[in-house]
């Protein structure tokens, strides 16, 4: 059987990783005003945050059309037998629920729908092994398989660096934003059933960096091989120096440098920093 992968672009895979592995991307959107833009296809991370300094309101975001999705698929049945369709969480986008439609409507492909339950480069890992076990020609069922047992050692610690873009979404009251700042408060946040929550306000970025990587070390430290992507809001010189310092601690972990792209950009704001993991 041949097996194609898809997965949104919110996983913010690189264009030349994507073609390497042929893996088919289909792209949510951010809108400023009246304009809207698809991300990693009309709108870089870079030029998004340009965008946001010089906006006085926050953009939206918009997921795929099931449309979009159908017209996609039944492209792909032209040389496949079967879709594997990786997004990010349900719990934060209807992206994920796009695919299961869609995958109802198109008959001439079996359509296996994976919710990520997680997003950007965490999310692009599950669709790079996909694509890697879809290349050797392996089932559907063996590479979701495989994908479950990765999520059961997969974790995520993003932190906020500003808090006014989770205001101004209405994911924090005004009076919360304005103590956090006047505290320097740097909420650690993480994904738990499928949704972003709180797991420790810290008091200053430097700080928040070390508990993410204390996080980490709790399941390096415990032996076997791990992936890791350190994953920033428009601070590459900062994620890089972070990478070369981790690096150097766990030496049996493979760190990637990945980015916000803009959707998840909108919600989280600039200077936001994340570090996620699974084991090899």
């Amino acid at each position: 059987m041949k097996t194609a992968v898809v997965t949104d672009s919110t996983a913010y895979l690189p264009e030349e990783i994507r073609e390497k592995y042929k893996i088919h991307m289909i792209p949510l959107s951010v809108v400023f005003g009246t304009e809207s833009y698809r991300e990693e296809i009309e709108l870089t991370a870079t030029d998004f945050y340009q965008m946001m300094r010089e906006q006085k309101e926050l953009p939206t975001t918009t997921q795929p059309s099931t449309g979009m999705f159908v017209e996609l698929f039944e492209k792909l049945s032209k040389e496949y037998d079967a879709v594997i369709s990786i997004h990010l969480s349900s719990g934060i986008s209807g992206t994920f629920q796009g695919a299961v439609t869609a995958g109802q409507l198109v008959q001439s492909i079996k359509v296996y729908p994976y919710d990520s339950e997680i997003s950007c480069m965490v999310q692009g890992f599950y669709a790079l092994e996909a694509a890697k076990m879809a290349q050797r020609g392996e089932e559907p069922e063996a590479i979701i398989a495989r994908l479950d047992e990765l999520k059961a050692t997969t974790k995520a610690y993003f932190m906020v660096d500003d808090l006014t873009n989770l205001q101004r979404g209405g994911r924090l009251s005004s009076t919360q934003a304005f103590i956090g700042g006047l505290l320097q408060v740097k909420p650690l946040l993480h994904f738990v059933d499928k949704v972003i929550v709180p797991f420790e306000k810290i008091r200053t970025k430097k700080k928040a960096m070390n508990r993410i990587v204390e996080l980490l070390g709790e399941d390096a430290k415990s032996g076997g091989q791990y992936q890791a992507c350190i994953i920033h809001a428009n601070r590459e010189e900062e994620a890089q120096a972070w990478k070369e310092e981790l690096e150097a601690l766990y030496p049996n972990v493979e760190f990637t440098l990945s980015y916000f792209g803009p959707v998840i950009g909108t919600h989280l704001g600039e200077g936001a920093m994340g570090l996620g993991w699974m084991k090899k």
